[in-house]
């Protein structure tokens, strides 16, 4: 399980699955200087041992996980409230990547947690901002500005095989309206995955399973 852009692991808590089902938590490490997420991706992939292997990605750790695909062998992919093409990302990120304005933009908010708890996890939980302080505890200047660099300019064009794809109907920070082919959740957010996390309980191991 990979987390979202500057989260750590805890945002999985509130998800439990059966027994019969091993979970190791993947933790966000600081990018090598111009190292691209492909590069990036691989040396994560290092650290994912076993058989039967399902990668679960949440946001820009959706994106991570199909990178980390390329290079290990998987029983499946789960993306949450992620995208799984560059068409897919909404149109202010893909005006972005053809004038790279992107390149300008200024991350002090590193220093205000309100600013990048909305960046991450959409303005709808702006009345909950305190809650979300424990999920956001990378925020490296380096690693924040290398994100979005590599989530702006992701160029993939083809989604991969097996993979499922879980998104809110009322994500702000992807917007449904340009997501294809995926499971939409009535009522979800960005931050399905903390706010569902019922429905993540009793459909992940169904959908991993293929049942």
């Amino acid at each position: 399980m990979m987390p979202g852009m500057a989260a750590n692991s805890k945002i999985f808590d509130f998800i439990s699955l059966p027994e019969n089902f091993n979970i190791h938590y993947l933790e966000w490490e600081m990018p090598i200087s111009d190292e691209s997420i492909h590069e990036y991706s691989s040396r994560i992939s290092k650290k994912i041992k076993g058989e039967n292997i399902v990668l679960i990605g949440v946001s820009f750790g959706g994106i991570v996980v199909q990178e980390i695909s390329k290079f290990i062998k998987t029983h499946k992919i789960i993306i949450i409230s992620s995208v799984k093409t560059k068409n897919e990302l909404p149109l202010m990120m893909q005006l972005g990547r053809k004038t790279k304005a992107y390149k300008f933009f200024n991350v002090k908010w590193i220093d205000d947690f309100e600013s990048l708890a909305l960046f991450v996890f959409g303005p709808i939980i702006k009345n909950r901002i305190e809650l979300y302080r424990k999920y956001l505890s990378v925020r490296d200047k380096n690693y924040l500005n290398w994100s979005i660099d590599q989530l702006v300019n992701w160029n993939q064009k083809n989604p991969p095989k097996k993979i499922i794809h879980i998104h809110g109907v009322n994500d702000l920070v992807f917007p449904s309206v340009y997501i294809k082919k995926a499971i939409f959740l009535k009522g979800g957010t960005h931050a399905i995955i903390l706010r569902k996390a019922s429905w993540f309980n009793k459909n992940l191991p169904k959908l991993i399973s293929g049942n």
